[in-house]
């Protein structure tokens, strides 16, 4: 047996003390995610698998720590189990859903939200910097070390002693940062706050895709602001989404187009235009392909699930 199979085994162990913690803050609340006195800190429970949820997730971290869940990004798919973890680290369209979870043993998880400025200053102050300048992909999973879940646990006890969360939390979540820039992904993580790094670069591009994604898209705009050549830009664009910045933004359009008529019952074709569509019928097969459904059957769908 290898020192990392140990590590890992012992991460595992760990992982049941922090799955009681997560379960008696949720046990009464039902499925989904449920906040917590610690601003950046959500827990998420699912009693059952549970459908497919896509949406933009911000930079963050979430541990599992009972159950399986699936992600994916484009087409890519990953699966990720106890005391495993994801990390993105640029906003992203993704899509989840729990594969592991019964009413006895529900799918439980640790997620918390990640502060770039904060990474910028564990890195200043530790010297650490990055060193190729090729780009990484903007999401990834990997084995969770013992300390690591050990500074889940030293957080998630603090909501039991709410007066010490102000001073304490912001030490812990710290830590957790620190454990984060030295582990196996470590390279990935530092690209997310290092100055200049095509991981920053690409992350403010999307900000701005972000503000204004019912507009035109002229990639040659979006590589001037990167400071990056158009063949370069989009080269390192896909590397960190996976995607072209031309299906990023389809993504955020059709994601948006969702929402907007399943909370506003939107018809459609206004819908389409709304969200920068010239064609109805495009928009319905560009949706269709995304959800596997019509607009109209999978609005239904959704509200009948």
């Amino acid at each position: 047996m290898t020192i990392d199979t140990l590590s890992h085994e012992v991460a595992i162990d760990k992982c049941k003390e922090l799955a009681a913690l997560v379960d008696r803050h949720t046990d009464s609340k039902g499925n989904g995610a449920h906040a917590t006195a610690i601003d950046s800190l959500v827990f998420m429970r699912e009693c059952n698998a549970s459908t497919t949820i896509r949406g933009v997730s911000e930079p963050m971290l979430a541990i599992v720590v009972q159950g399986k869940k699936e992600g994916m990004l484009n087409e890519e798919t990953y699966q990720y189990g106890v005391a495993q973890y994801l990390v993105v680290s640029v906003d992203l369209p993704l899509s989840g859903c729990v594969i592991e979870a019964t009413p006895d043993q529900p799918y439980l998880g640790f997620k918390l939200k990640l502060d770039p400025a904060q990474l910028c200053d564990i890195i200043a102050q530790t010297n650490l910097s990055i060193g190729k300048q090729e780009s990484v992909r903007g999401w990834f999973v990997s084995d969770a070390e013992p300390p690591l879940i050990d500074c889940a646990i030293r957080l998630t006890r603090l909501l039991d002693t709410p007066q010490d969360i102000p001073f304490l939390a912001p030490m812990i979540i710290r830590e957790i940062y620190y454990r984060l820039l030295l582990g196996e992904q470590g390279e990935a993580v530092r690209q997310i706050a290092t100055s200049g790094s095509n991981m920053q670069r690409i992350a403010e591009v999307i900000k701005l895709i972000q503000a204004d994604f019912t507009k035109p898209l002229r990639v040659e705009d979006l590589a001037e602001q990167a400071n990056m050549s158009p063949s370069s830009f989009h080269r390192h664009f896909k590397a960190v989404t996976s995607m072209s910045p031309l299906q990023y933004q389809k993504h955020l359009r059709l994601l948006r187009a969702r929402q907007m008529m399943l909370a506003e019952d939107a018809d459609a074709s206004y819908t389409a235009y709304q969200v920068g569509y010239e064609s109805p019928s495009q928009f319905s097969r560009e949706y269709s392909r995304l959800f596997g459904a019509p607009p109209i059957q999978d609005i239904e769908r959704l509200r009948t699930a």
